[in-house]
């Protein structure tokens, strides 16, 4: 018995970003919801396509509190509602 199958989807690795940017990640994330909501999977592709996307949403969240916590320091520890203008 082999330690991993070739089914199973490769890690990101430690400390690795899983996209280059936010606005990259928000893309593949839609492709990849596309590509699941379409429902021409095969079973094993389904479950790695979903993985990744849990991962990319993971990285999507973590750098939208990132800017939060930023925008936050800037405005002296207190979270102004936006005002659009």
């Amino acid at each position: 018995m082999t330690p991993s199958s070739p089914a199973k989807a490769p890690r990101a690795r430690a400390g690795a970003e899983v996209a280059p940017s936010y606005e990259a990640a928000l893309q593949e994330l839609e492709q990849l919801v596309a590509q699941l909501d379409a429902g021409q999977l095969p079973l094993d592709q389904l479950l790695v396509r979903y993985q990744r996307g849990a991962e990319l949403l993971a990285f999507c969240r973590t750098r939208l509190d990132a800017v939060e916590n930023q925008i936050k320091v800037l405005e002296a520890g207190e979270l102004k509602p936006w005002d659009g203008a």
